[in-house]
Parts: structure tokens; C-alpha cells; sequence
């Protein structure tokens, strides 16, 4: 997919602007949602769109932003959905009260993230419930698996996406209205092999969720690089996201010889399957990717010695953007909560923001257009975005000292070191 695709998607989308304010709440959907909206719902979306018709038609500028919010609010993971809905409201009460600014924030849904539970189910419910309230741009959501179904529904409906943390490739893929602040999977998996190259391992095991399409994707990557680079994957295997016990796949990890352990899933299983590992006798390193980030140590602090996981920022980073975002937010809400999520989030608020700048305007199409090949800078260091809509961006990989996440190196999008605790 060429760039100038998503500028002409633009035009389209404002070309068909009445039908889809129409049809924004309807949609066929996966996961089993329910996709027929009623005689009455349209009726009133036909009043509202004639309304707004009516107001661009008098030459009346929109100068508010409508977002729409989709993340994690309850279930094993609501502590990123916490991070996001933090992060949102510090960036738009920010962009708010700068008087100078040409546009400002309305998150939809009174301000609130609209829950995904990290099921994609819910997920669709979600996206209804935000859609219903007309907004002229989303975020969300941080899964993968969430995610895409969002995405594929937020194409069909020619609504802007900027998708925050969802690392599967197909997220972007032939959607021109669904953008991503997060890097991806392939790029991920690539990162981490190049780490096992660097660090000398030879002989890697991998263990990762086959219900999940985050680990998938990230598994895939990994283990396509190792192959490529001449490590070599000595065992590969299967878990699911709710197993608790992993004994079984740690003893072929011990038996197999491997000197490093990839573990893709996410952080409210990554203390179990560490403490496993250590209590099987493994005594080798142990990564994971982004969904690390928030894992629990509490009482496992020396365990998690020799463990590193990527992720889209570190708090430790100089940069005045870090900086500036890492003491806000903890002054604000504490540290807790103060994650790569939160990050992204904060970041996806921004770009919206910088799109309606760009293009001119709030509504859809010039917001997409907008986004469009967009460079950026923000938490997440400087990006921009490919023809894709996705980013090329630096990763960081962080490490644990007593328990505590630290910052261990960030690599460039071409995998050069970009800079590490020891230079």
C-alpha cells in the first residue's frame, strides 16, 4: 500500500461523510456482536448528520476534537487501562489549557476509556459504545488480539484509529484509516534475536500463548531471526494465556540446553513463569517483549536477575519529553501505574492532535489526512510514519536490578545501539 493511498482515503472519507455518520454505530462485527442498529437510532443519526450539515454549510468552524477511548479497564491487565486513562487526561487538560491553541480535546463517553477487558467480545461492545458518540477519531486498544477487530470494523466505517500498543502487523495492514504509535511484531522479534546475537547466546528455547496473537506474532519474529542469524532454537513451546503452570515445558527447556528463555506474553503471568523457571533450574536469561512491562516482582526480586523484556520508552530516558511526561505523572498519579501504556497513549492524544493541525481540520478525513506520513515526536522518541501507518522508531530494552525495572539499552530502527547504561 502506497502512502498516497491514505490521502486518498481521506478524500473519500470526506466524500461519503452523510452515509457514514449515519452508519457509525452499526456495523458487522466479530466476536458475535450484534451488528443491526434500529429504525430509531438511524433516524436520529439522519437528524444529526443533516445538523452538521447544516453548520459546515454556514461556514461555522468545528474547532473541538472528538476522541473516542477503547482500552483495558478491569481483568488481569486493567493496570495499563489505568496508565491510559491517566495519561489521556493529562494530555488533554495540557492541549487544553494552552490558549493558544488552535483546537481542543472532548474525550467522548464523559471522559472515560471505554472497556475492552481484553477480550474481543467486549472489545466490539467498546467500540459501539464510543462510536454511538460520534467521534471523529479513536484510540485504542493495547492488545493485539483486541485490537483487531477494532481496526478491521474502523476501516469498514472509515474512522481514524491510532492503535496503542498493538504490535500484530495486520492492525495497519490495507486499513488507510488505522495508524499505530507502537512498533511491531516482526520488528519486536528482530530486536530480541539481534539482543541474543549481541549478548552471545547460542542456543535459545521459547515458550509462548497459541490462543494469543500478540505471542504469536512475536514467537514467529523471534524465532525467523534466530534461524537467520545462526542461533539456534532448541525448544519451542505452547501455553495458553490462563495456564499457571508451566512445569511441564520448563523441564524441556532445562533438558534442552538452552542458554536463553523467550517468553512473548504478557505481565500477569510473566512472575509465575519466571519463579517456574528458576525453581526448574534454569539459570539462564529470560525476555520477553512490551507486555512485560508492569510485571509484579514483589518477592521474586532476585529471580528476575538476568531478565529483560523491549519496550517503547524508558522513565530513565533524558530526553525533556520523558522527562517532562515521567514528572508530571508522577507528581499527579504516583508511579504505580506509570507504564509504557500510559505513554502511549499520552502520545496517541498528541498526534491527533498535530493530524488536525496538519490537515487543517477536525473532522475525519482531514484528520486521517493529517496522520498521513506524519512525523512526530513525543514520549516515544521521533518517528514517521511508513506507508503502513506504522512507526520507525527506536526500542528500548530494560532490565531488572533488586526487582526494579532499569534501563538497560536503546536500539535504532536499523538495530545500532543508540545508546546504554554502561557508555
Amino acid at each position: 500500500m502506497k502512502k498516497k493511498n491514505k490521502v486518498l482515503a481521506a478524500a473519500l472519507a470526506g466524500a461519503m461523510s452523510i452515509s457514514l455518520l449515519a452508519g457509525c454505530s452499526s456495523s458487522a462485527q466479530q466476536g458475535g456482536t450484534s451488528s443491526a442498529a434500529s429504525d430509531s437510532s438511524a433516524a436520529e443519526e439522519s437528524s444529526s448528520t443533516t445538523a452538521q450539515s447544516s453548520t459546515a454549510a454556514s461556514g461555522e468552524e468545528d474547532n473541538v476534537i472528538r476522541i473516542g477511548a477503547i482500552g483495558p479497564m478491569t481483568g488481569g491487565s486493567a493496570i495499563y487501562g489505568e496508565g491510559a486513562q491517566n495519561a489521556i487526561e493529562m494530555a488533554v487538560e495540557e492541549i487544553n489549557a494552552d490558549d493558544s491553541s488552535p483546537y481542543t480535546i472532548e474525550i467522548v463517553n464523559g471522559g472515560e476509556i471505554a472497556d475492552d477487558a481484553q477480550d474481543a467480545r467486549q472489545a466490539m461492545n467498546a467500540y459501539n459504545l464510543v462510536m454511538a458518540d460520534n467521534p471523529e477519531a479513536l484510540v485504542g486498544s493495547f492488545f493485539s488480539t483486541v485490537t483487531l477487530p477494532i481496526a478491521e470494523q474502523a476501516a469498514v466505517d472509515n474512522m481514524l484509529l491510532v492503535a496503542t500498543g498493538a504490535t500484530n502487523v495486520d492492525v495497519t495492514a490495507d486499513k488507510p484509516t488505522v495508524f499505530r504509535d507502537c512498533f511491531i511484531d516482526p520488528y519486536q522479534g528482530r530486536m530480541a534475536a539481534l539482543f541474543v546475537q549481541s549478548e552471545g547466546y547460542s542456543q535459545v528455547a521459547v515458550i509462548y500463548a497459541n490462543d494469543d496473537d500478540y505471542s504469536n506474532g512475536l514467537k514467529d519474529a523471534f524465532i525467523e531471526n534466530c534461524e537467520a542469524l545462526g542461533i539456534e532454537v532448541v525448544y519451542e513451546g505452547q501455553c495458553t494465556t490462563t495456564d499457571t503452570d508451566y512445569t511441564s515445558q520448563l523441564s524441556q527447556v532445562v533438558a534442552s540446553g538452552a542458554e536463553f528463555l523467550y517468553y512473548p506474553c504478557f505481565q500477569d503471568t510473566v512472575p509465575l513463569l519466571v519463579s517456574q523457571a528458576r525453581s526448574a533450574g534454569f539459570t539462564g536469561a529470560i525476555m520477553g517483549g512490551d507486555g512485560w512491562d508492569s510485571s509484579d516482582t514483589t518477592g521474586l526480586e532476585s529471580q528476575f536477575e538476568n531478565c529483560y523484556f523491549t519496550n517503547h520508552y524508558s522513565s530513565e530516558d533524558t530526553s525533556e519529553a520523558v522527562q517532562n511526561f515521567v514528572t508530571k505523572y508522577t507528581e499527579t498519579y504516583g508511579t504505580e501505574s506509570l507504564n509504557a501504556c500510559a505513554s502511549l497513549y499520552y502520545d496517541a492524544i498528541y498526534m491527533i492532535y498535530q493530524a488536525a493541525r496538519n490537515g487543517g481540520g477536525t473532522d475525519t478525513a482531514s484528520l486521517v489526512e493529517g496522520m498521513t506520513g506524519m512525523t512526530f515526536t513525543g514520549v516515544g522518541g521521533t518517528f514517521t510514519l511508513d506507508e503502513n501507518g506504522d512507526p520507525q522508531k527506536q526500542i528500548v530494552f530494560n532490565t531488572f536490578v533488586d526487582g526494579e525495572v532499569q534501563w538497560f539499552e536503546t536500539l535504532g530502527p536499523d538495530g545500532e545501539v543508540v545508546a546504554s547504561r554502561e557508555s
